[in-house]
Formats: C-alpha cells, sequence, structure tokens
C-alpha cells in the first residue's frame, strides 16, 4: 500500500475481530514502530504486546472501571439529547463504549513504552519520553493498515496507571504512552476526516485568526 493512502484511510477502528494475529506479521508492526524518530537515537522504547487472554481481560477490567462513569455521563447526554450531537462524534461514543466492554477481545493490545533516563548525565525529562513513544506509535498504526490490520491509538493507561503499571510488572524507570488494540477490523477502512489544511497552516508567523 501507498503510504499516503494508509495515511488518508488510516481510521480509528474500534470493532475488531478475534482472529489471532500471524507471528510474522506482528513482528512487522514492531519492526516499523522501531524505525520512527526518537531522541538522540536512543530507543528507549519498549513494547508490551499482551496476547494472554487473562491478561488483557485484567486490563479491560482496569480500564473499564476508571473510565466507566466518564463515558456513562457522556452517553446520558447523547441520550437526553440527541440533537447536539452530530453523526460523527455519536459513532465515535458507541465506538468508545464498545471498545471498552471488548478491548479484551481484541486479539493483542500493544502498550508502548520507554525508558524515562534521557537526556544521560541529567535529571530525566518526561518529554523525551514523549518523543519516543508517539512517534513510535504512530509508525505502529501506520504499518498496521498498511497490512490491513486496524488500531486505534488511545491514552487509557492515564485513567489508571497504577492498575496497568501492577498488571504489567512495569519497573518504575518505565513510563506508559499509548494502548492500542489491534487486529483485522470487523469494518471498513475509508477516508479520515480531517481540517482543511489552509486552516492549520501558518507562514512565518501565528495566525490567530486561525
Amino acid at each position: 500500500m501507498e503510504l499516503f493512502e494508509a495515511m488518508e484511510t488510516c481510521r480509528a477502528m474500534r470493532y475488531l475481530k478475534p482472529d489471532p494475529i500471524p507471528q510474522e506479521m506482528l513482528e512487522r508492526v514492531i519492526h516499523a514502530a522501531t524505525r520512527a524518530s526518537n531522541p538522540g537515537n536512543s530507543q528507549r522504547w519498549g513494547f508490551v504486546v499482551l496476547r494472554d487472554t487473562d491478561q488483557k481481560r485484567r486490563v479491560q477490567q482496569a480500564v473499564a472501571v476508571a473510565v466507566r462513569e466518564m463515558t456513562e455521563m457522556a452517553a446520558a447526554a447523547a441520550e437526553a439529547n440527541p440533537d447536539a450531537m452530530d453523526p460523527s462524534s455519536r459513532r465515535i461514543l458507541l465506538g468508545a463504549g464498545h471498545l471498552l466492554e471488548n478491548l479484551h477481545l481484541a486479539p493483542v493490545i500493544v502498550i508502548v513504552c520507554a525508558h524515562h533516563d534521557y537526556p544521560p548525565g541529567s535529571p530525566p525529562q518526561i518529554e523525551y519520553v514523549y518523543s519516543t513513544v508517539y512517534p513510535a506509535s504512530q509508525n505502529l498504526i501506520l504499518a498496521a493498515r498498511g497490512l490491513g490490520l486496524g488500531t486505534v491509538f488511545t491514552t487509557f493507561n492515564l485513567s489508571c496507571e497504577p492498575q496497568l503499571r501492577e498488571i504489567l510488572g512495569l519497573p518504575d524507570d518505565v513510563k506508559m504512552g499509548t494502548v492500542i488494540p489491534m487486529g483485522f477490523p470487523e469494518r471498513d477502512f475509508g477516508p479520515v476526516t480531517r481540517r482543511p489544511v489552509d486552516e492549520v497552516i501558518h507562514y512565518d508567523r501565528w495566525d490567530p485568526t486561525r
């Protein structure tokens, strides 16, 4: 698949089939993630790949408990005033609810992490963790799309970090960046909806009218 086609059709896939992902395909996706830019080529990332049913279930339960109240409030508000929510936002809300309840059924969940120890010889700065995990996550998502796999970029870890750290056995110096369910999609890929470039580009100085 051509790169720009992958970018243009890389929808968030919250509905995934339980079919297993072949090992070779999984390793190609992680390999692509490790081609990403990172601070000083330090390559301090790590990828926790969940395939064990019990581990996935523990993660799902921790996430669901942490964010259930928020999602239930959003769903209740949408139901009380259905005209206030556009169709796209409604689909996202329904998809998020489905994902929360079925996260453990995804064949793979990848937690993208990084060691919090950069720059060397200085107090570590969390910004370098972000500049490690996010490019790697984007590479992972695009590689998955190129292979016909669906993913969705989430930061579920922010809602229940202590619980997830215990479940995953993360050492103190390792920080989580993203939680990415991955599998063959139940729904079709299609064009993403984004703002036009002329609304977001600023030449030479920031344009406050945009």
